[in-house]
């Protein structure tokens, strides 16, 4: 089984303590001094230094802003690759799949259906209440950035998925033995790694609701399809293509998107409604690829093979 792929490799506590460690200083220090000095030197000409994302993306043009923050995010996976290969001497199947290769068809599928997802829920709402919407289709501006989105933003969320599914989610498997508290750890973790972005503070915490479910969304399809590569794609698709489509001056990613949502921020009960709709793809997705066993996939223990 996939946490069981850990045991391939060195499985002591510390390694995993100090990778974690290791991990975030290359991601958030080491990864961030790029994005971190072009703000700096952009302030001096200005006199006043951003502490928002959209004044930051403001102060350095969306398109720059996107790619040194991607950056971050890729130093912080080849850290993580670094890790996982030479002190717990593990390879790169070991953390992706138990398949005997890596299933790009099954990245393919997840990716199509958060696209199919995500475009028809902004449709639905641009459709529905169109004066919430405006209309920023720039054929240049839009054309740069699939050249920076498509190829580029999948670092970022394999970076979160490797970390959180894969990195954490084995570890904790073998220390604790079981598979339900790395889920729930990694899935609230996940969450909680969005704390910060101006949607939280746009929406308030309720927003969590949508972000952990994200979370034990991904970490279940994970510990059912005994990979990563369902949630691989599904991540890569969602963000993509809201890159791509919509954007607005109080959330993570500023983009020249197609379009720019100019309503005034607010939240309702529709906050919930994706908890329905994951149960919905957690279905397909299980009779697609024939999931069984989910009492003891997703509660049951972890042995170390023989």
């Amino acid at each position: 089984m996939f946490i069981e792929q850990a045991y391939k490799g060195a499985t002591e506590g510390w390694k995993y303590i100090l990778g974690v460690i290791t991990v975030f200083i290359g991601w958030q220090f080491v990864g961030s001094l790029p994005l971190i000095g072009a703000i700096v030197v952009k302030s001096m000409g200005t006199g006043t230094f951003p502490t928002e994302i959209g004044e930051m993306a403001a102060l350095l043009g969306s398109n720059p802003f996107l790619l040194l923050l991607i950056f971050s995010f890729f130093v912080g996976l080849l850290t993580l690759f670094f890790w996982y290969i030479k002190v717990h001497g593990l390879k790169f199947l070991d953390f992706t799949t138990t398949r005997k290769k890596v299933d790009y068809g099954r990245i393919g599928f997840g990716f199509l259906v958060f696209f199919i997802l995500t475009v028809s829920v902004t449709a639905l709402s641009y459709f529905s209440a169109p004066e919430n919407f405006q209309w920023n289709f720039d054929p240049t501006k839009f054309f740069i950035l699939c050249l920076i989105v498509i190829p580029l933003l999948p670092l970022q969320t394999s970076f979160e998925e490797y970390f959180l599914r894969a990195y954490m989610m084995q570890g904790l498997g073998v220390i604790t033995k079981n598979r339900w508290v790395p889920l729930f750890f990694t899935s609230i973790l996940f969450g909680l790694m969005h704390i910060f972005n101006p949607e939280v503070e746009e929406l308030g915490y309720i927003v969590m609701v949508y972000y952990i479910g994200t979370g034990f969304l991904l970490g279940i399809m994970t510990l059912m399809d005994e990979g990563l590569e369902l949630a691989l794609g599904c991540h890569a698709g969602n963000n993509v293509v809201t890159a791509l489509l919509v954007t607005s001056d109080w959330t993570a990613l500023q983009t020249d998107s197609i379009l720019i949502d100019i309503s005034e921020p607010k939240v309702g009960i529709e906050i919930f409604f994706p908890i329905i709709l994951y149960a919905i793809i957690l279905l397909v997705m299980a009779r697609k690829y024939k999931w069984r066993n989910w009492k003891d996939k997703l509660f049951g223990k972890v042995v170390k093979p023989a």
